[in-house]
């Protein structure tokens, strides 16, 4: 009787973990907060500071007289709920070689493209020419490389986050996430591109 009950009980426990691996779903709400710190600290210039990782707690100690069945569940059900937990990890020393590239650039001639009105932000996390009219033209072939320059850093921030948290089909809800922070964390006076591609100034 007991060997039939130790069968059930890891039949059921490794269903439970079988549907908790395959029903990972996208951190919406993590991600657009991480999004945004990390778009404040480029557009704002801020220093970077990382945050302390949490600690998580050992698990307790068989209490005494605790059956080993309740012991096998005890240690299952934190790990289906750690694998399911709303989190995402977008901190790496890729997208930290990105952030400081994409801040310079803010501080430099991305910024006064965007000041200008030259340059604006599409509706899909990229940046582009908007009136080259409102750029010199001698300066247009640099500022046209800064936009090149800049979307590049932007598809390899979506693809590394996405990657860095072994789930590369969350590349597209990755840049749908960045392109709302983006547009709306633009300053006053900047373009950006609605869904249907026209231009709006905030």
């Amino acid at each position: 009787m007991r060997k039939l009950v130790y069968v059930i009980l890891t039949t059921l426990a490794v269903a439970l973990v079988g549907c908790v691996t395959i029903n990972v779903y996208f951190p919406e709400a993590a991600a657009q907060k991480a999004a945004d710190q990390f778009i404040g600290n480029v557009i704002n210039g801020a220093s970077h500071t990382p945050a302390p990782a949490p600690k998580n707690p050992p698990p307790s100690a068989t209490e005494p007289g605790q059956q080993p069945s309740a012991m096998l569940l005890d240690l299952l059900i934190p790990a289906a709920h750690a694998a399911t937990a709303p989190n995402i990890r977008i901190q790496t020393s890729a997208t930290e070689a990105i952030r400081a590239r994409m801040q310079q650039r803010f501080q430099g001639p991305l910024g006064a493209l965007l000041d200008s009105g030259a340059v604006g932000f599409t509706h899909n996390g990229m940046v582009a020419m908007r009136d080259a009219g409102k750029v010199p033209l001698s300066q247009r072939a640099q500022a046209n490389a800064t936009v090149a320059e800049e979307n590049r850093d932007r598809n390899a921030l979506y693809r590394e986050i996405a990657n860095a948290n072994n789930h590369p089909e969350w590349e597209p809800q990755i840049r749908a996430t960045f392109a709302k922070g983006w547009i709306e964390r633009a300053k006053a006076g900047w373009y950006y591109q609605n869904t249907a591609g026209a231009w709006l100034q905030k």
